[in-house]
């Protein structure tokens, strides 16, 4: 359904954009005088742009008595060919429908992001009834069943762990990247992913009411309330018209002369205004493009330059989104640290935990080759690995892990740890024969440009707040890194849905940067919503209004004060527009301007428009302004 509306837009957009080279090239034909032909060639542009217009004015009239620009281009058109003015009438036609193409070049978008997240479900799940196995359809499931759930699999609907240790991928719903183990008693929710572990599990929150479902309608209810760009002559229409009609009646009355009545009409079409957003917002994106921007939505740039917050989600936006080795402690003096990276790493070659697999590539990267192959390996769900490497046992692995295999960690070891795990840091203990020997420390890793990104826009004067899924611990010490001050932690979907809706009822609109899953019903509902292309998920990014194609949004400031430049544009070009017009409506009023003449010169007016717009392709912020 969606890639056929996708076609019908396309196709629609090729068609206007083949009557409009037609149409041009009759105007010029018909300017040049160029052939012999038995009617002027300006009527291919009144028919072929011009009719579309009187259509929808007439349209908009009858069925709505909603007053547009197009009701003024209408009696321009329709009087400049009732004196003989086949030209002007031909050329106000042509300009119009030029700057509706761009319009809707501008603001069209096929959005797909519902149907995506709506994909995300599984379609069945595995149910024990009656001591069988049974496969059924995920909407059938009911609240009190047993589901059992395989590695890799995602979990249909919300429940509790009955008997099994696994690890679970809960990014969809809390950002957070690194995994969770998981084992009886805890709650899964739908959506999540089990990484390995197979596991039972009683169903408590199924159809609407599980945390995917609940998501959705999130997504849908946020979507609902954006509002979509109005063109500036649009909203000023009916005072145009009423305008534009006195004016020109007062002149027949005065002069008697309907020629200067029509010029007037033709002068008065707000062509340069119909022109003055869709081509500033065009140079603009055009602009962002080429530092690795891709604006979805075509009124995003206006609503960027209102915002007076930005929030940041923390996991793959300011951070890199995966664990990452942060630190290695070793805690006696037979092993350094690069001992210590290599015993670890070995005995985790083999492992498939998240955590394990950080660690052997963190070694690789920084040695350049994997590390010695372990004689031995077990994994103990939920506690980590024993590996046994020259006939010598090594435990890699939680607290719990050591415990169980009578090893004590020492005050000064749970302190080192604790101060680490503070800060947002998984520990992974490690101990030999005769007992712990240090631990390796692992974390979502700040960007390098995530400060300068802060620092930037607090000179911008817009206040930066971080609102994450993480606790408060790994939260403060993101926010700390990179000069935030303002931090919302532990924060579901509905939550951060919630926060910004307050921000902005206190009219404090609200730009939202964000990368994951869990993060589409606030980039909805935001004043405008950011997504990271690089390694966001495709839900964001539909859902977002603006997506860095790169993984990287260092580029933010730069896009943030290009809004506002837009707009400086858009105003100066909405002001020249009015001014030309007014000027030209006197000289047509005192007779020396015709119709043709006036049709030029106001047109003129939009091209000194597109070409004022056009400046924003290569503007770029100077910084010691």
């Amino acid at each position: 359904m969606i890639n056929k509306i996708k076609e019908v837009l396309l196709d629609e957009i090729k068609r206007d954009v083949f009557w409009l080279i037609l149409s041009g090239s009759a105007l010029l034909i018909s300017l040049l005088d160029i052939g012999h032909f038995p009617l002027d060639m300006a009527w291919v542009a009144i028919i072929l742009c011009g009719i579309p217009i009187i259509k929808e004015a007439i349209t908009g009239l009858v069925t709505q008595f909603d007053i547009k620009a197009d009701v003024l281009v209408s009696l321009a058109l329709i009087s400049a060919v009732i004196i003989g003015e086949i030209f002007a009438a031909g050329e106000v036609a042509f300009i119009m429908q030029l700057g509706a193409l761009l319009e809707t070049l501008t603001v069209a978008r096929a959005r797909a992001g519902i149907e995506k997240l709506v994909n995300l479900t599984p379609q069945t799940a595995r149910v024990l009834r009656n001591g069988e196995e049974i496969m059924v359809e995920a909407d059938q499931i009911i609240a009190g069943d047993i589901l059992r759930v395989s590695p890799g699999e995602t979990i249909a609907v919300d429940g509790i762990i009955l008997n099994g240790q696994t690890s679970i991928d809960e990014s969809v719903m809390t950002g957070e990247s690194l995994p969770v183990d998981k084992g009886a008693g805890d709650e899964v929710k739908s959506g999540t992913i089990n990484q390995f572990g197979a596991f039972d599990m009683q169903a408590t929150k199924v159809g609407a009411d599980s945390s995917l479902q609940r998501m959705i309608e999130l997504v849908k209810s946020a979507d609902a309330g954006k509002a979509k760009i109005v063109g500036l002559a649009d909203r000023w229409a009916t005072w145009i018209v009423v305008i534009a009609l006195t004016a020109a009646l007062s002149t027949w009355f005065v002069t008697g002369q309907i020629i200067r009545a029509v010029t007037i009409l033709v002068v008065f079409c707000p062509c340069a205004l119909v022109l003055a957003t869709p081509t500033a917002i065009m140079a603009a994106i055009g602009n962002a493009t080429k530092y690795g921007i891709l604006v979805r939505e075509g009124d995003a740039l206006e609503r960027l330059s209102q915002v007076k917050k930005i929030t940041f989600d923390k996991t793959g936006t300011l951070t890199h989104g995966k664990p990452q080795v942060a630190e290695i402690k070793s805690f006696m003096n037979d092993y350094s640290t690069d001992e210590l990276f290599a015993i670890a790493a070995s005995a985790e070659l083999r492992s498939e935990h998240p955590l394990g697999k950080a660690i052997v590539s963190g070694y690789k990267e920084r040695y350049g080759f994997l590390p010695d192959e372990p004689d031995q390996f077990q994994m103990h769900i939920g506690r980590g690995v024993v590996a046994y490497s020259d006939h010598k046992r090594i435990l890699a692995g939680n607290a719990e892990l050591l415990k169980e295999n009578g090893i004590i960690l020492s005050d000064e070891i749970r302190t080192a740890a604790l101060s680490l795990t503070q800060k947002g840091c998984t520990i992974i203990y490690l101990a030999g024969e005769f007992g712990a020997i240090g631990f390796i420390a692992l974390a979502d890793t700040v960007r390098s440009s995530a400060s300068a990104i802060v620092s930037g826009l607090n000179h911008m004067d817009v206040k930066t707040v971080l609102l994450t899924g993480d606790h408060k611990e790994a939260a403060s010490a993101i926010a700390q890194q990179v000069g935030i001050t303002e931090i919302n932690s532990d924060c579901l979907p509905e939550d951060k849905l919630k926060i910004i809706n307050e921000y902005q009822n206190k009219f404090e609109p609200v730009c939202m940067v964000g990368d994951g899953i869990n993060d589409a019903p606030a980039l909805k509902v935001a004043h405008v919503g950011i997504a990271m292309g690089g390694i966001g998920s495709d839900i964001a990014i539909e859902a977002a209004d603006i997506a860095f194609v790169r993984d990287d949004i260092q580029y933010l400031p730069h896009l943030l004060a290009l809004s506002q430049r837009m707009m400086t544009t858009i105003k100066s070009n909405i002001v020249f527009a009015m001014a030309l017009n007014f000027l030209a409506i006197i000289l047509a009023i005192k007779g020396l301007l015709n119709p043709v003449w006036g049709a030029l010169v106001h047109n003129a007016g939009s091209v000194l428009v597109i070409i004022n717009s056009s400046l924003l392709l290569k503007w770029k912020e100077n910084k010691h302004s």
